[in-house]
């Protein structure tokens, strides 16, 4: 029906397509999906951390805080325990951090949270960037190259080993060596962390040099703070001048630092590389008693085998065998001779035989025989003539006869057309 004016009609008036209802998942999933913006992951965070919790399953949650223009901004964070094990930084209360993750969503409790998976101290970020400039102008300088590398010497008589004197390295060095290899031990002390370490560390390098078979430089795990000496230049050059090779074992298995790279072998552990710097003593005895049986068995098997081959002769060399071998060989050399004899004869026959035609063919070649029946060779001018076109009347010949020769003198040259 149509609708007066001012009046709705019944089309105007129908009901509306009621909007899209989301799920709880999907708004969470749309959610994740803006978090997953590259401009939230794989970045720096500073703060400060608060409501620190480590739980028993080795995972560490806290809040990171930042307070600006009175405001109190807070964001939740997580480190998985695999995370942990790697970052060797005791977490506090309070203290001013750089965490390094990314953000995400948490589906269950529908909340972001970040991720870190580093933790550094306020400040080591500054020291990092100078690590990496320091690790590529010593790079640069030739000093990580492995060329430049030395061989660990297979059996050292003495270890030099530059550590804390205090501390628990020096002893884990000390017995991992005394149960594997006993040997000498020159400790060169110094202190392993402070402003001033790597000045001590480099000279304390410095101190046993030449003095032992093989350096080692050791410190137990700890922060990037602790470990910063031993990046500094003065140790890596102190160990890359060394012309005893040096094994770095500086912190935990997962830290890295410049020394390491400088040195001639790198340690995960102060104890690894005692391990790696001497043999063991058992396995040594093991393989010297495996040795000795090997050359028993040698002699055994060698004696047997002479013993065998002395039997062999023996037998061989007995006097009835040994005339009947003389015998026969006598006769071969009988029949040898006999062989020799007649071929030597039949060859003598056949070359004097070729020797008599080979005469016999010359001398019916040589033109003096010709000459010894009355025949004469005509010359001119040392030539042979052979034809009555090679002289002409007037010219001067020599006749060669049997027995001399004469010369004389043409008068009249006349030619046979016939020929």
């Amino acid at each position: 029906m149509a609708g007066r004016q001012g009046q709705l009609t019944f089309d105007q008036i129908a009901p509306q397509e009621p909007p899209q209802t989301l799920g709880v998942s999907d708004v969470s999933g749309l959610i994740e999906t803006l978090l997953a913006d590259e401009r939230l992951q794989g970045i720096w965070v500073r703060g400060e951390i608060t409501n620190y919790t480590h739980h028993s399953s080795g995972h560490h949650y806290f809040s990171l805080s930042e307070e600006r223009y009175g405001k109190v901004s807070t964001i939740q964070c997580v480190i998985w325990r695999s995370d942990a094990a790697r970052i060797g930084i005791a977490l506090a209360n309070g203290m001013d951090v750089q965490i390094f993750g990314s953000v995400g969503l948490y589906p269950p409790q529908g909340r972001y949270q970040f991720y870190a998976k580093d933790v550094r101290r306020t400040g080591e970020g500054e020291k990092h960037l100078l690590v990496e400039r320091w690790k590529r102008e010593l790079d640069a300088e030739g000093l990580f190259a492995a060329e430049r590398k030395q061989p660990l010497p297979r059996f050292p008589r003495t270890v030099g080993v530059v550590t804390s004197s205090t501390g628990a390295v020096l002893q884990d060095i000390r017995n991992v060596i005394s149960r594997r290899f006993p040997l000498t031990l020159i400790v060169s002390p110094t202190v392993v962390q402070g402003e001033t370490a790597h000045l001590e560390i480099a000279a304390a390098i410095r101190r046993v040099d030449t003095r032992a078979d093989v350096i080692i430089v050791a410190r137990g795990g700890g922060s990037f703070e602790d470990l910063f000496p031993f990046n500094h230049p003065d140790v890596v050059r102190a160990v890359a001048e060394c012309t005893t090779p040096v094994v770095s074992a500086v912190g935990h298995e997962v830290d890295v630092t410049l020394c390491d790279l400088a040195a001639d072998l790198r340690a995960p552990t102060p104890s690894a590389a005692a391990e790696l710097i001497v043999p063991d003593r058992g396995e040594l005895i093991s393989e010297l008693l495996t040795c000795r049986q090997h050359l028993i068995d040698q002699l055994v098997r060698r004696v047997q085998k002479g013993s065998e081959e002395v039997t062999a002769l023996s037998g061989r060399l007995h006097p009835a065998r040994l005339e009947r071998l003389v015998n026969r060989r006598r006769e071969d050399l009988a029949t040898l001779s006999e062989r020799l004899e007649r071929a030597l004869t039949t060859g003598m026959v056949r070359r004097r035989s070729e020797i008599r035609e080979q005469r016999a063919m010359v001398e019916a070649g040589n033109p003096l025989r010709l000459l010894s029946r009355g025949y004469c060779m005509v010359e001119r001018e040392n030539r042979p003539v052979t034809s009555a076109h090679q002289i002409s009347k007037g010219d001067q010949v020599l006749l060669r006869l049997a027995d001399g020769t004469g010369v004389a003198k043409i008068k009249e040259v006349s030619y046979d057309r016939n020929i």
